[in-house]
């Protein structure tokens, strides 16, 4: 989140956002007028809360193009572009009409004779990441879930990293399996404690979901409007990632440390 909120800072335009599962980041990057296009899954803050009322209103409006992909379909297209081949073969989609969407051809395969979806690679320009920890050659580690982020780590051009603490390179080389993104990957990385809140990071914080709860209700009630005054308040008006966090106060990020821990203790 605080590589998404740079990147609203800086009044991009003309992208195309692409992650399995879209969260806030795409409402963000809508509103703000910095996208064209969406590649993902599936997007929404959560099951509470339904598909994202954003997405429909730029989807339906003709202002945001998207491409709709199955969560396996994606995943494996980051992870063609990381082992560097053109597609995977796979059967996800086969009979649905989201074969149509991104153009996905399909081929026989030679030991069976049976159709598959010949899933193709995709290669971001720039990918941004955060992690639980690094060292100050950028060797990355994760903790819990990985999700797809090494893959994507693999397929991107240039690779963006924040993560909640640098620890010395000799605590990597104790634990080297922990690394999920080495350092030769990783083109830049920026210590940045909450760099997911008002999102989770597993083990460490907790996503604060009255939070998300204050943030859907608005949208209920004046739609875009409201997500371009969460810009103004969260964005850019804070001058630094600190005041950003300031405005959430140091109890309320003390109360999701305390709720993180629980579910892990």
């Amino acid at each position: 989140m605080a590589l998404v909120r740079e990147i609203l800072r800086q009044r991009r335009r003309s992208l195309t956002l692409s992650r399995n599962l879209t969260c806030t980041e795409g409402e963000f990057l809508m509103v703000a007028g910095a996208v064209e296009r969406v590649v993902t899954a599936w997007m929404s803050i959560g099951l509470p809360w339904g598909v994202s009322k954003i997405m429909r209103e730029y989807v339906e409006s003709g202002r945001v193009a998207l491409e709709e992909w199955s969560h396996l379909a994606l995943g494996l297209r980051f992870r063609a572009a990381a082992m560097g081949v053109p597609f995977l073969p796979a059967l996800t989609m086969l009979g649905s009409d989201l074969m149509a969407v991104g153009g996905m051809k399909t081929l026989l395969d030679p030991y069976t004779g049976h159709t598959l979806a010949a899933v193709p690679a995709l290669f971001p320009d720039v990918a941004i990441l955060h992690v639980h920890r690094a060292d100050r050659f950028g060797n990355c580690q994760i903790d819990g879930y990985p999700h797809m982020d090494a893959d994507i780590a693999r397929a991107a051009a240039t690779v963006l990293v924040t993560t909640e603490e640098i620890v010395p390179e000799e605590e990597t080389r104790r634990h080297p399996d922990r690394t999920v993104i080495p350092g030769f990957l990783v083109d830049a990385l920026a210590l940045v404690p909450f760099g997911s809140f008002p999102h989770e990071c597993y083990g460490l914080y907790e996503a604060d979901f009255e939070h998300f709860a204050d943030y859907t209700g608005a949208i209920d009630a004046r739609g875009a409007r409201a997500v371009e005054d969460y810009l103004e308040r969260y964005v850019y008006a804070p001058s630094s990632y600190g005041d950003y966090l300031d405005l959430f106060g140091g109890e309320r990020l003390a109360r999701q440390r305390e709720l993180a821990r629980e579910l892990t203790a």
